[in-house]
């Protein structure tokens, strides 16, 4: 297995961890404050998302790919002194973020929900408390980006894990007390479960340390190794750092901004129709994006490691293995992402039963339904970002993120208006995806990249996964007879359980015995080689 497959492999596992217990919360935390209760926390979390991409400054993802440049030229003290430098702005941006963030929450909640509201005060609280985690995140995550550079996934990994770990602690605990101890209002508990990224944001801190302080011999017997310098300056290096880092601000906040549109026309557009608007924002953007994020967070997990590699290919002008490393990387996102964004889309009515409860789950499973695929554009938006970045190609993603984002906003008031909240789904889709395209195609002409193998493992994928939903569909109908899943949340987990479980054996089965699996993966697959023999 390769080196960038195993460091790929490491950091997806992590974030995949950290972001499939991102999930599972949502369950209890919907059962106690209700769908009014998400709507309100997803009223927090978008804009907090998004100041927390602008006060980091695309700087975390940057630092990745400045020390990776300077590693692979020898030059291990420029990195070292870099992350001291970085650390230093970004507690700087952070409080500005905070302060920002906390003093303009009530302008916010207007936006969102109107000054005539009920929620306004509510709203302005619970965007209040989460601002505090705008304090600890972008140094944090900054250490991160350092550690990534050093081509080292394990730290960020971790900490990503015992993050999310510390922070769903705390906000079940704490919304147990006030809803169910305590008998307190839902707004309430809900400012606590926001303040829980601060305390997941220490808890990470502290396991960087750590990690700083095991790897530090490590890294000072690099600087004493090294023969040479290049001895920039800390306006030398923020100078390169923020060339690279504009457009990772972009990427960064991307699914927010679109979050950001729905959240400030979704409602008023539903209202302005005559419809009913049933908390469909965060039916969209929080309980069904939850859901559709195990899918894309392989490819966020596959972009954060391929950085490094693809830089380090790009400055020592191997093309081959630069090619190589891209190619492999867009069909291991095929591979893994396409199946589960279309299984989730055939079983998600039987999805969101089990997760969030039967009630009213034939609508809201089938915005989830129509949600899936858009998945996949996120994921290869990510990625394909990342490659343009690791190909000094970064400065394309404002052209291509603005295209998306244009397109969204011109389209979701006409499309939500038509086909109600569902529209505002497909205008997601249409952004994301032209966006994709544009990546795709700069992609292609920057370094004569060769798509005719990706093509046709693409298409193959499809052609299994296919044959896989086709099983699924199958199962889902053998079992109609007996269980209701529509009806009974028990029903809909035994019919999820079988329907997902025997479908992803199909599609295993047909990936190793047309020997795709291996071909994408770079070597056998010796544990599936144990059980089955390939003729």
């Amino acid at each position: 297995m390769s080196k960038i497959l195993k460091g790929t492999m490491l950091l997806t596992a992590g974030t995949f961890l950290s972001k499939f217990l991102g999930m599972i919360y949502t369950v209890p935390f919907e059962n106690m404050v209700g769908t009014e209760g998400t709507d309100l926390f997803s009223i927090a979390y978008v804009p907090y998302s998004i100041l927390l991409s602008l006060s980091s400054m695309g700087v975390p993802v940057a630092v990745s790919k400045f020390v990776s440049k300077y590693n692979s030229l020898g030059d291990y003290e420029t990195g070292q002194k870099m992350l001291k430098a970085g650390l230093t702005l970004m507690s700087i941006t952070g409080v500005l973020a905070f302060f920002i963030l906390f003093f303009s929450a009530e302008q916010v909640a207007a936006w969102t929900i109107g000054t005539e509201s009920e929620r306004l005060g509510q709203a302005t609280m619970v965007i209040q408390m989460v601002s505090f985690a705008l304090l600890v995140i972008p140094p944090m995550s900054i250490t991160r980006g350092f550690f990534q550079g050093h081509e080292s996934m394990a730290p960020t990994a971790v900490s990503q894990v015992v993050e999310q770990i510390v922070r769903i602690v705390f906000l079940l605990v704490s919304v147990f007390i006030i809803v169910q101890v305590l008998q307190g209002p839902i707004p309430r508990a809900v400012g606590f479960a926001t303040f829980a990224a601060f305390i997941g944001g220490i808890a990470s801190c502290i396991v960087l340390y750590v990690y700083w302080i095991k790897r530090k011999p490590f890294l000072e017997r690099q600087i004493q190794a090294q023969k040479m310098t290049y001895g920039l300056s800390n306006k030398d290096m923020f100078k390169e750092l923020f060339t690279y880092a504009g457009p990772f601000i972009l990427v960064g906040i991307a699914t927010p901004l679109y979050q950001l549109v729905d959240q400030f026309t979704l409602e008023k557009a539903i209202k302005a129709s005559g419809m009913e608007y049933n908390n469909a924002f965060s039916i969209i953007n929080f309980l069904s994006h939850k859901l559709i994020m195990i899918p894309v967070t392989l490819g966020l997990g596959l972009s954060l490691a391929l950085l490094p590699a693809i830089t380090q290919a790009f400055t020592k002008n191997e093309m081959n293995r630069l090619n190589h490393q891209i190619n492999q990387a867009l069909q291991i996102v095929a591979l893994l992402i396409i199946p589960a964004v279309v299984g989730l889309s055939v079983v998600a009515l039987e999805a969101y039963a089990t997760f969030y409860g039967v009630e009213e789950v034939e609508y809201r499973g089938a915005l989830l339904r129509w949600y899936a695929p858009v998945g996949l554009f996120l994921a290869l938006y990510t990625v394909t970002s990342s490659i343009l970045q690791g190909i000094n190609k970064q400065n394309f993603a404002v052209i291509s993120l603005g295209t998306g984002i244009l397109l969204k906003i011109s389209l979701n008031w006409w499309l939500i208006q038509l086909f109600g909240a569902k529209g505002a789904i497909f205008a997601t889709g249409i952004g994301v995806l032209a966006a994709v395209c544009l990546n795709f195609w700069r992609i292609f002409t920057s370094i004569e990249f060769s798509f005719s193998q990706l093509f046709k493992r693409t298409l193959l994928v499809f052609i299994l996964t296919s044959i896989m939903a086709v099983v699924v569909l199958f199962v889902k109908w053998i079992l109609g007879f007996i269980f209701d899943p529509l009806e009974k949340r028990l029903d809909s987990l035994i019919v999820l359980t079988f329907s997902i479980g025997i479908g992803g054996v199909v599609y295993l089965l047909l990936t190793y015995k047309t020997t795709l699996l291996e071909r994408v993966l770079g070597g056998r697959v010796r544990v599936l080689d144990k059980f089955l023999k390939r003729r």
